[in-house]
């Protein structure tokens, strides 16, 4: 099992409104996330806008291939897009996992 984090960066203007998108996620997109392999995923948002993403997933690039392959992952990537700063393309192309130098099981 691998642990990917990564980081991205939500306009300022949209917190809000981010936040509120993500009470109500798609069930479809849940149920596609599922079905890829992503586990214990989450969102951690600061005040400033930087966005903490965390999941656990057997193989990450399959995982995220998995994904790309779906219809409601275009759609969400669409409607998220403009929520981010310095994003050229989707937020899933903007995913890059950073390095684990400590975990503590």
């Amino acid at each position: 099992m691998r642990r990917v984090c990564f980081l991205l960066k939500v306009r300022q203007d949209r917190l809000e409104e981010y936040r509120e998108r993500h009470e109500a996620v798609w069930p479809d997109m849940l149920t596609a996330l599922r079905a890829a392999g992503w586990r214990n995923y989450s969102l951690f948002l600061r005040d400033d806008g930087l966005l903490v993403g965390y999941l656990e997933t057997d193989d990450f690039d399959a995982a995220r291939a998995a994904m790309e392959n779906t219809e409601v992952n275009a759609r969400w990537q669409a409607d998220m897009a403009p929520f981010f700063e310095d994003l050229d393309g989707r937020p899933d192309e903007g995913m890059v996992p950073l390095a684990e130098v400590f975990h503590l099981d």
